[in-house]
């Protein structure tokens, strides 16, 4: 495992972190749903095993029960890793908020005190209006320096000019957490600045949400047809300068070895390589047509329409060229199976305008489903 200084937080962070929103989960028999601890903690602690040292996870993550397991999975490592999770500022309403919340996680965590703790999902908005209207800043110095948290830090969903905003605004902020992947550069530039300004920055969705993590010749229509797409994409973000970690949802033992593996080498990409593949990626305009990363923030729908299993079924057509499987996986999420019940469509929609407002790609998802639906139809 490659370990690269974390901003100016004196850390050095593996340039593989767990991210803990996808652990292994099942139902009981009143269909509550629950982590399944042992299958988690074996994951979690084979990537500790790999090297590892970051795992984030946040307080909604696996129908709330991320939190406990990661506790329960690195109790007996708890000093040699670090652990960050966020704050959901739509819960906080006045300064004393922040503490109730931190202190939620930490009796979750099992822990005295949260490594980098989140301000979460931000954008401009939130900033003036919650951290800096509330004084939440100031109360997480003042939790800082009581040692519940050792590292303020904030993850991001909004435009590079807002992300620069916020870094230049926001006195005290340590580390960020964002998007960024061969599908979505928009934040490149605001890497190096957040470098440049001593933050420690976090890549989530390093493989697109899992779009290139599929079978997909876009290795070799980038020039690079030796390697697997998801290593591609994964070299591809370690391979910029600016960016401290690589942040997965792995969800298989499999999963964290190949990572890790990857993570181990000295150099992921030379810069040429990496200003290659770049700039083939500009010249593969159709794989921005829509880009949704599948966080499911626009969920849930009134009427049960389940966007991102719509959308990813799209991709697979649109993007990695895989018409069977894109038709199959539409045609099973409209008729139902065992598991799943008939989905609603874009014909149930009643244009209430929550998945857009929730949306953080702000895609226009009620014109993206009519324009989409038709063409899965006929797969």
């Amino acid at each position: 495992m490659q370990y690269r200084k974390f901003g100016n937080t004196g850390f050095d962070i593996s340039a593989l972190g767990f991210g803990c929103m996808r652990l292994p989960e099942y139902q009981d028999a009143e269909g509550n749903w629950h982590v399944d601890q042992e299958k988690a903690t074996d994951m979690l602690m084979k990537a500790y095993e790999s090297g590892v040292n970051y795992f984030d996870t946040a307080p909604y993550y696996c129908h709330a029960n991320s939190e406990i397991a990661v506790g329960k999975a690195l109790a007996p490592i708890r000093d040699k890793v670090k652990i960050s999770t966020k704050c959901p500022l739509g819960e906080v309403k006045t300064k004393e908020g922040y503490e109730e919340m931190l202190d939620k996680s930490l009796a979750k965590l099992g822990t005295d005190y949260v490594d980098y703790y989140h301000f979460w999902g931000i954008g401009k908005e939130e900033f003036d209006e919650k951290i800096v209207g509330l004084g939440l800043l100031e109360e997480a110095k003042r939790l800082k320096a009581a040692g519940k948290i050792r590292h303020i830090s904030f993850s991001f969903h909004d435009t590079p000019d807002a992300l620069k905003y916020i870094i230049d605004n926001g006195e005290g902020l340590e580390s960020v957490l964002l998007q960024y992947n061969l599908l979505d550069r928009a934040n490149e530039d605001m890497i190096v600045y957040a470098a440049e300004k001593g933050l420690g920055v976090v890549v989530m969705g390093p493989v697109g949400g899992g779009r290139l993590a599929a079978p997909t010749e876009l290795a070799q229509k980038l020039g690079n047809g030796n390697l697997n797409t998801y290593e591609l994409a994964l070299r591809f973000v370690l391979g910029n300068p600016g960016v401290s970690c690589a942040l997965s949802g792995m969800q298989t033992a499999d999963m964290v070895e190949k990572n890790a593996a990857v993570a181990s080498l000295e150099v992921p990409m030379t810069e040429a390589q990496w200003r290659e593949a770049g700039e083939s990626m500009e010249n593969l305009k159709k794989f921005s047509e829509l880009y949704c990363t599948g966080c499911a923030y626009c969920q849930p729908c009134p009427k049960g329409i389940e966007i991102p299993k719509i959308f990813e079924a799209y991709t697979y057509y649109n993007v990695y060229g895989l018409k069977e499987l894109a038709g199959k996986n539409y045609q099973n999420y409209v008729k139902g199976n065992e598991e799943h019940k008939p989905g609603a469509t874009s014909a149930d929609c009643i244009n209430c305008g929550y998945c857009e407002r929730k949306c953080p790609q702000h895609l226009k998802i009620r014109d993206l489903l009519k324009k989409v639906e038709p063409v899965l139809q006929s797969l």
